[in-house]
């Protein structure tokens, strides 16, 4: 086991900026996941660590040596790509042992590596099979065992399960999972997809072209994003976001009216961010107008699509809900909905860093609601806790603070847009290490 430490790490390509001053620590043991949209630059941090892309300025170090000058074979890591990189003329016993056939291992040393990684991943069985003859889990499972039998100091995986199923994902996600716990080794791991980073991760590093957003441990991230970029983007579906306006004590806008502490500053125009999960159908008053255009039945649950407004006014953009299955047909029906005020998050409209949750207003009435039509309620709270009352408008609420963009400490994702991340630069061919 070792560590990684990575120094103001800049990098241009094509005179573009891509990695723009990147600070970055990974414990010796941990796995960091790096996630963000396309072109956030996770793809050439990973290559730049593997040594396939040199660094403009900064320093990386693995362990207590300086790499950052050497080339790929001198760094100790395996990596697993996405394209598995296999040979397709060589058999599962072979391509496990490419490696340390090139580095001149002795052949009982090579033979013990292949039982022991081939007994770990289930591949006893196809040790005599070519890559052309299994299935893309298997080959996964191949390009992983052949990183493993070479017992690098830091693992590397770019985007390992892109190419498979979403059953062949979950599979594959949880050896991975269960891979890291044997081996207690040093990970560093690329990933667009939420699910991956949410479950794998021990740190969860957010980037936003070439900027570290936030860090932290994936539940804290997802719980206090410091900036809507970072709240849109962990989630699915995604936070809705409502542009409202101080007034007073209250946050308002077409279809929302939600009373706030007295004693919160925040800007005059904000903006509410509110979870789909963290809204409710409600026999109640409700806080939202919704009228209800499209519902995504799934069986267990069900996501109801539609806009927020007082009849007069609408608010951009699609609201979502995620309700049960019976709820959803009640919403679609004109039910109301009421969602968590004391969930909901306050973001500035203009630096979109995150302010706070409502966490204060409480409720001795049913929470904010959402309905099916007509005037919307007001959440109005009384001495100590909030009621709902009708009113014109609806509101939605962001995230709140969370920790410090950037750095390996304990921090939240940061400002940006939603959406799914995908690699940035391509990923190059595997050297033989």
């Amino acid at each position: 086991m070792t560590s990684l430490s990575l120094q103001r790490i800049e990098k241009k390509l094509g005179g573009a900026p891509i990695l723009r001053g990147i600070d970055l620590s990974v414990a010796s043991g941990e796995l960091v996941v790096l996630v963000g949209p396309s072109g956030c630059g996770k793809s050439t941090l990973l290559r730049t660590v593997a040594g396939l892309e040199l660094p403009d300025a900064g320093v990386i170090r693995i362990g207590d040596r300086d790499v950052t000058m050497l080339p790929p074979r001198d760094r100790d890591i395996g990596m697993v790509f996405q394209s598995y990189a296999l040979y397709p003329h060589l058999t599962v016993r072979e391509n496990l042992a490419f490696g340390l056939t090139l580095r001149k291992t002795d052949a009982a040393t090579i033979d013990a590596r292949i039982k022991e990684v081939s007994a770990m991943l289930g591949l006893e069985k196809l040790l005599d099979r070519h890559p052309r003859d299994m299935s893309g889990g298997q080959r996964q499972r191949v390009a992983m065992g052949r990183a493993i039998a070479r017992r690098p100091s830091l693992f590397l995986f770019d985007e390992p399960l892109s190419n498979l199923d979403a059953a062949l994902r979950a599979e594959v996600r949880v050896e991975i999972k269960r891979l890291h716990a044997r081996l207690s080794a040093t990970m560093l791991y690329v990933t667009h997809d939420q699910v991956e980073a949410m479950t794998l991760a021990d740190r969860l590093v957010v980037l936003r072209a070439g900027v570290v957003e936030q860090v932290g441990p994936p539940l804290e991230v997802y719980a206090e994003p410091t900036s809507r970029f970072v709240a849109g983007f962990l989630g699915s579906p995604a936070m809705n976001f409502l542009p409202v306006r101080r007034e007073g004590d209250h946050l308002v806008a077409p279809g929302v009216s939600v009373r706030v502490p007295s004693s919160l500053t925040t800007p005059e125009t904000l903006v509410l961010g509110v979870r789909p999960h963290d809204v409710r159908v409600t026999s109640g008053e409700g806080a939202l107008s919704f009228e209800v255009d499209v519902v995504e039945a799934m069986g267990f649950e069900a996501y109801a699509h539609g806009q927020i407004g007082d009849g007069k006014d609408v608010l951009p953009g699609t609201f979502i809900a995620r309700l049960d299955g019976e709820a959803a047909d009640r919403a679609r029906r004109g039910a109301r909905l009421s969602f968590a005020v004391e969930q909901a998050h306050l973001f500035d409209a203009v630096s979109e860093k995150a302010i706070g949750r409502v966490s204060s207003v409480k409720e001795s009435a049913p929470p904010a609601a959402l309905r099916g039509g007509g005037a919307s309620p007001r959440v109005e709270p009384s001495a100590g806790a909030g009621r709902v009352e009708p009113s014109a408008g609806a509101g939605r609420e962001e995230p709140s603070a969370g920790a410090s963009a950037g750095g390996p400490g304990r921090g939240e994702p940061s400002a940006g847009g939603a959406g799914r991340g995908e690699p940035s630069a391509g990923v190059g061919r595997e050297e033989p290490a």
